[in-house]
C-alpha cells in the first residue's frame, strides 16, 4: 500500500488531472454536477486503469459542462494513453470524441467500425435512425416534403439524397452534370462536418433533366464515390 504522504501526493495529481485542485477541501454537497463528474473519474484513475469506462456520464448535464466533461475525457486520453469506453445514445457525443463506435442493440452487438465509416455508410436499420437523427436529416425532411417543388414534383425531375465522404467533397460535381447532360440541381437542403479529419457531407437535390440525362447524371453521381439514393420520382 501506500504511505499517507503518498496518498495525499496522489490525491493531489488526480484533483490536478481532472481540474479539481482548487477544490480538495470541499464537500460533496459544495460541488455542481459537472465538478461531481470529474471526483467519480479521479477515482476511477486511482488506480492506475489502462481502461475507462464512462457510461452515460453526461446525461444528466447542461451542454456547457457536457462539452468540458467531454474535454476532459479526450486530454486524458492523450495525456495517460488512457482507452475510454465511452456508453451513451447521444450520437453527437460519439461524433464530438469517440474514433471508434460499436452500436448494441438487444445486448447484441450489431455493427462497428470507424467513427467515419458508421457516419457516412451505416448498415444496420437502428444505426441509420441514430444517424439520422444525429445529422438533422429527419426533421429537416419533413419540412422539405412540404415544400411546393418537392409537392408538385415535374416529370422531368427527382428528388435525391446525396451522402459523400473524402475526396469526393472536394468536386464541382453538381456543376459537373449540368455540363454534361444538362442536368440542373437545386439543393434544399447541406449538411458537411469534419469526422475523424474527413469531410462527410450529405445534400438533398433536386436534380430536372430529360429522362436519359437523369439516368446517366445518376450513374456519373455513383462512379464519382457517392451514395445516391431517389426519394421521389417526378409525377
Amino acid at each position: 500500500g501506500l504511505s499517507k504522504e503518498e496518498k495525499k501526493a496522489k490525491v493531489a495529481k488526480l484533483l490536478d488531472l481532472v481540474g479539481l485542485a482548487d477544490r480538495a477541501e470541499n464537500y460533496p454537497s459544495q460541488l455542481s454536477g459537472g465538478q461531481k463528474q470529474r471526483v467519480a473519474i479521479a477515482r476511477a484513475l486511482a488506480n492506475d486503469p489502462k481502461i475507462l469506462i464512462s457510461d452515460e456520464s453526461t446525461s444528466a448535464l447542461d451542454p456547457k459542462t457536457t462539452k468540458q466533461i467531454l474535454a476532459l475525457l479526450q486530454d486524458l486520453n492523450q495525456k495517460l494513453g488512457l482507452t475510454v469506453v465511452l456508453i451513451t445514445h447521444e450520437m453527437q457525443i460519439v461524433k464530438d470524441i469517440a474514433n471508434r463506435v460499436a452500436v448494441m442493440q438487444d445486448g447484441h452487438l450489431i455493427e462497428e467500425g470507424s467513427v467515419l465509416e458508421i457516419f457516412s455508410d451505416p448498415k444496420q436499420p437502428l444505426t441509420q435512425d441514430f444517424i439520422s437523427t444525429a445529422t438533422g436529416i429527419d426533421e429537416a425532411m419533413v419540412k422539405i416534403e412540404k415544400q411546393e417543388i418537392v409537392e408538385n414534383l415535374s416529370e422531368n425531375s427527382i428528388l435525391v439524397q446525396l451522402k459523400y465522404a473524402g475526396a469526393s467533397t472536394d468536386e464541382p460535381l453538381l456543376n459537373e452534370l449540368y455540363k454534361r447532360y444538362q442536368v440542373t440541381a437545386n439543393i434544399l437542403y447541406g449538411n458537411i462536418e469534419i469526422l475523424d479529419g474527413t469531410p462527410v457531407g450529405e445534400l438533398v437535390v433536386v436534380l430536372s433533366g430529360e429522362k436519359a440525362a437523369l439516368v446517366g447524371a445518376q450513374d456519373a453521381i455513383r462512379q464519382a464515390g457517392v451514395q445516391l439514393k431517389v426519394l421521389k420520382g417526378g409525377q
